[in-house]
């Protein structure tokens, strides 16, 4: 019998709030972050996707590990293997996207909106006659507002008259999440993968200073390509190889109209399988470690795990 976990409803953790993919509770100084199954593009829910949820979540634990000599992070501890335990803090509205390649379908793509003839990206012009998938001379950082219903893309100074962010905190989000991304790029290669873009979500503690949250490098949080094979790959004008779920999305696209149908036809079964083959694969290979699937069926084991943080 193939588990996923669809969602969590425990009423001894706190306040409930439900994210694209993690189920959120909040307490007086932490968060429990309990992370599903729940596979989301195009903003809504498109498929479940077997141990997906706890990739997602040991992959972050690890990156946590390896990056916090760049900035401190919010992680305090892994009582179950789909559910991470963090400090909380305040929140910045602002997605601190970097891009390493030209790519991408969504809305809000760097390569959707270069074929409709947009060429400055973060502060960078890019030039006429760039393809599809080609890496970039430098890491873009490229943000995105972070909103209940959908991200939207804005220049840094309009982020700042909009109130969105301070000047000093944008410049210093920057700084780090390109630190972060360049960290990130060179252990990837290391191990076969490149890092193509990614997203990184912050808070601010007490004295105002810049904490990492939520996720890092994840394989939902980030687009990863295979290493050895892209550049013959680009040369040939064919799509890399994808260990992420660029592929699952581009059948969407392919199949109907993701952002405007009411009902999405349910995505085909050895797709499914198969991303969930990608994830576990790409935790191995990122951390050097053998997944360990969690003991079945997950929710007892879950809210077991979870009784000595009941509030």
């Amino acid at each position: 019998m193939q588990y996923v976990l669809k969602g969590t409803d425990f009423d001894f953790l706190g306040t409930k709030k439900i994210g694209k993919v993690r189920d959120v509770y909040e307490q007086p100084d932490r968060i429990i972050l309990i992370t599903t199954d729940r596979h989301s593009s195009f903003d809504r829910i498109i498929a479940h996707i077997p141990w997906k949820g706890q990739v997602l979540n040991q992959v972050s634990a690890w990156w946590f590990d390896k990056t916090k000599d760049i900035v401190p992070n919010h992680f305090l501890s892994m009582p179950d293997p789909n559910v991470t335990v963090g400090k909380k803090f305040k929140l910045v509205p602002v997605e601190a996207v970097v891009r390493g390649y030209l790519t991408g379908v969504t809305d809000t793509a760097i390569w959707t909106r270069y074929e409709k003839g947009e060429r400055n990206f973060g502060g960078v012009t890019f030039p006429d006659g760039m393809k599809k998938n080609q890496k970039l001379p430098n890491p873009v950082f490229d943000p995105t507002t972070k909103e209940e219903k959908h991200d939207r893309v804005l220049t840094s100074q309009e982020m700042i008259a909009g109130g969105f962010i301070a000047q000093k905190l944008f410049d210093k989000m920057r700084e780090v999440a390109l630190k972060l991304f360049t960290r990130g790029q060179e252990i990837a290669a290391g191990r076969g993968l490149i890092l193509v873009d990614t997203k990184y979500e912050f808070g601010t503690d007490e004295h105002g200073e810049l904490v990492l949250i939520d996720e890092i490098h994840t394989p939902d949080s980030s687009r990863w390509w295979i290493k050895d094979s892209y550049k013959e790959r680009f040369a040939k004008g064919e799509e890399p190889e994808y260990f992420d779920k660029e592929f699952l999305r581009l059948w969407f696209k392919e199949n109907c109209d993701p952002y405007k149908d009411e009902k999405l036809p349910d995505a085909p079964k050895e797709l499914v399988e198969e991303l969930s083959r990608r994830y576990i694969q790409m935790y191995e290979q990122i951390t050097g470690e053998k997944f360990m699937r969690g003991e079945t069926p997950m929710l007892p084991r879950i809210e077991k795990n979870l009784q000595s943080y009941a509030i």
